[in-house]
């Protein structure tokens, strides 16, 4: 195949297959009990130096808990998946977890605004970035699912996003038409949280899945936060409804609300009231300081930080919100 062109971003991951090959045919598929606390699973999964990816989509369905805890704990220089990250991202910034950023979707957490906090931080120089959108980091995370080293498409021709990706325009061996070269992406540890999971990381979630299913294929390792753990039973009994399979899972953390304060499909809607807190605060640097050391520092696990912004009274509400959206929808 001939190359045309490529970018000029830099490749934080070895897109070469038979290296995650190998990585993978020493994982362990037995179907064990794979539950844990979150703070053991982050210490156990996510190190420093690790290329992490963030599943949900914006502030819906993603494992917030997961980010403080990683925070919490102190990672650093990590690589980062920004694919449709906003508070996710906003969180990671704050805590300077990251050095090297796949960017698709970032800084913004849509109609709320920009985050100051994660522009700032991608502006300090301390971070290696590469461009992309939203649909090439899939792409890129469906080849390393696949166990190739890149897959091809139409995608990003003739933009600057192209000239800052990693990505090379190649010539088709069938047709001679040009095509995106887009290099695999596996992720060493992926996290994402869904409504339910047996003990074994059988996963169910509503909603859309986005790029969650290419990211649990693709991730070396996979950690899942869970609204609520359910008897394998249940998983029995309906298996079609099984999105994720307990083989690729390493870690089940039930932790509910794990998405609070953004929106969980079909449970409870998003605060905010909190999240423009987060927007606001994090405009003042010894502000911004101190509240991050009463929501995250300061708090042993998810279920304080929620007692902090309202405890249950704010969940029931957010609830009752949610419900009444999805009856009015319906």
């Amino acid at each position: 195949m001939e190359i045309i062109s490529q970018g000029i971003g830099p490749m934080f991951v070895d897109p070469d297959p038979d290296k995650g090959r190998n990585f993978f045919q020493r994982k362990c598929r037995k179907m064990v009990n794979k539950v844990m606390k979150l703070q053991d699973a982050i210490a156990q999964f996510v190190h420093d130096g690790d290329y992490l990816g963030i599943g949900g989509f914006g502030a819906n369905r993603s494992p917030i808990a997961a980010c403080h805890e990683i925070v919490r704990q102190g990672r650093k220089k990590m690589g980062f998946a920004g694919h449709t990250a906003s508070h996710d991202m906003q969180i990671l910034s704050a805590g300077e977890v990251f050095d090297r950023l796949d960017v698709a979707y970032v800084v913004g957490l849509e109609a709320r605004g920009l985050s100051s906090c994660s522009r700032k931080y991608l502006e300090s120089g301390k971070v290696q970035v590469a461009e992309w959108t939203n649909y090439a980091l899939s792409v890129r995370m469906k080849a390393a699912a696949m166990g190739v080293p890149y897959l091809p498409t139409r995608n990003m021709m003739g933009t600057d996003t192209f000239k800052y990706s990693a990505a090379k325009i190649g010539t088709c061996p069938f047709t001679g038409k040009k095509l995106v070269l887009l290099p695999a992406l596996s992720p060493d540890v992926g996290i994402i949280h869904v409504h339910e999971s047996d003990i074994y990381g059988n996963c169910r979630f509503k909603g859309i899945a986005v790029a969650d299913l290419e990211l649990a294929n693709a991730s070396k390792r996979l950690i899942i936060t869970t609204e609520k753990l359910i008897h394998i039973d249940a998983i029995k009994q309906d298996p079609s409804a099984t999105r994720i399979p307990y083989h690729l899972v390493d870690a089940v953390c039930e932790v509910p609300f794990g998405a609070y304060p953004g929106t969980m499909p079909y449970e409870y809607f998003s605060d905010e009231d909190h999240l423009k807190e987060w927007l606001t605060v994090e405009r003042d640097p010894e502000k911004f300081k101190d509240f991050l050391n009463r929501n995250i520092f300061a708090c042993k696990d998810h279920e304080e930080y929620i007692r902090v912004n309202g405890g249950s009274t704010k969940m029931r509400a957010l609830r009752a919100k949610e419900l009444l959206l999805y009856k009015e929808e319906k």
